[in-house]
């Protein structure tokens, strides 16, 4: 296992154990990079209007489309160190 998902593993268990809960926009920032960085480019159809959060979460793991793996894997990591750093 690479260092970068040593390094992302760790996060992902310490962003269950934050503080306080991140804001809404944070929150989909974290979302948006887990999922790049685990599964890769979005798939799927957009959720309908209705559907605000499942909306919200696909928005804004599409605006990351090509971001490689890696680099979303970095910057979910850096997220969590500066959510923790308050």
């Amino acid at each position: 296992m690479s260092d970068l998902s040593e390094q992302f593993e760790t996060a992902a268990a310490e962003a269950q154990q934050l503080p306080s809960k991140p804001d809404n926009a944070n929150m989909l920032r974290l979302y948006a990079f887990y999922k790049q960085g685990t599964v890769g480019n979005v798939t799927g159809k957009r959720p309908g209007m209705m559907d605000f959060v499942g909306r919200a979460k696909y928005d804004a793991w599409k605006e990351l489309d090509g971001t490689s793996q890696d680099d979303a894997m970095q910057s979910y990591v850096d997220l969590v160190e500066e959510l923790k750093a308050g």
